[in-house]
This record gives C-alpha cells, sequence and structure tokens, in this order.
C-alpha cells in the first residue's frame, strides 16, 4: 500500500536552488513534499533566470530532514529506480488532483 500524503507541510511559495552533477545551480519553485511508501520526496519546478518555468518540467528528489538537527540543510538524493520514481510521480498527478478539486470547490463556494 502506498501512502500519499503531504505530511501537513505548508505549501506557501518557497524556492531552493539546486547544485546539479555538472555544476550548474538552478533555482526552483518548492511545489510540495509527498510521502510515498513512507519515504518523503520533494517535487520541484525548475526556473529560469527570470523565475518562470515554460515548459512544465517538476523533478522529483528523494526529501530527508536531520530529525536531530533542525537547522540542518534537508538532503535531497536523486531517484534512480525507475519504479520508485513512477510511484512518486502517480503520487504527485494524485496530489494535483487533489489540488485542482479543492480550487474547483472553492470557487463554487464563493
Amino acid at each position: 500500500m502506498t501512502d500519499k500524503n503531504t505530511n501537513g507541510y505548508d505549501d506557501e511559495e518557497m524556492t531552493v536552488e539546486l547544485e546539479l552533477d555538472d555544476g550548474q545551480v538552478v533555482n526552483c519553485a518548492i511545489i510540495t513534499i509527498l510521502t510515498v511508501d513512507q519515504r518523503d520526496y520533494i517535487a520541484l519546478l525548475p526556473l529560469d533566470e527570470n523565475g518562470n518555468n515554460d515548459d512544465g518540467e517538476v523533478w522529483f528528489y528523494q526529501y530527508e530532514e536531520d530529525e536531530h538537527n533542525p537547522d540542518a540543510e534537508p538532503k535531497l538524493t536523486y531517484i534512480d529506480n525507475d519504479e520508485e520514481y513512477e510511484n512518486v510521480a502517480d503520487a504527485f498527478d494524485e496530489y494535483l488532483d487533489n489540488v485542482e478539486f479543492d480550487e474547483i470547490v472553492d470557487a463554487e463556494n464563493e
């Protein structure tokens, strides 16, 4: 069974600078943090120099906080397992469906 929820993390707009293997630094908007199979993952939206994302590409990484040091930078790890990546992508699609549904319900209640 896959546990797919956002852990109650606040989805307020935040960004993070991510250094890629080639040394390039990319500013990314944090979309959400998901829990899949009892592991945390982060969904990032890479932004260009103007703060835009025109292609809709989303990056997923394993996300780990140091439980002994809340001030430490979270650790992001590349997902190299195809099945794990697909599970995270499916959880993200479900998250998007829920956000879209919530927006529709909110619009109807206004």
